[in-house]
């Protein structure tokens, strides 16, 4: 009888054994960011070109920011977003141990653990 390896296994490990935990753990991350900071323009009544003017950008540009697959965003227009609606944006190192929340658990831990948390 073989046994399989991958039995009691997590998810992170398979992910990070193909290779792809980090770009998912980025997309993740910008989607939670995102919503956050669409949740907050709903909140504060403001639209996509408001909100592009008190970025002091585009809408193109603004757009490609709340694209949740777009991980390509600057630490500038992250922070220029979190200001626009009123908030700071708040990001921390954390160890690389097995106390960090796995991807399935990401949003729903992301309100504590301040990782690209706007607050």
């Amino acid at each position: 009888m073989t046994t399989n390896p991958y039995i009691g296994s997590s998810l992170d490990d398979l992910l990070e054994e193909d290779g792809i935990l980090d770009e998912l753990e980025a997309i993740a991350l910008k989607r939670v960011l995102a919503w956050q900071v669409s949740q907050a323009m709903q909140e504060k009544g403001l639209t996509k070109t408001e909100m592009a003017q008190q970025m002091h950008t585009s809408r193109a540009s603004l757009d490609r920011f709340l694209d949740q697959e777009n991980t390509s965003v600057t630490l500038n227009t992250m922070v220029n977003a979190a200001k626009a609606v009123g908030k700071r944006l708040r990001i921390e190192l954390v160890a690389d141990d097995d106390s960090n929340p796995t991807l399935s658990r990401l949003e729903e831990t992301q309100k504590t653990r301040g990782v690209a948390l706007i607050r």
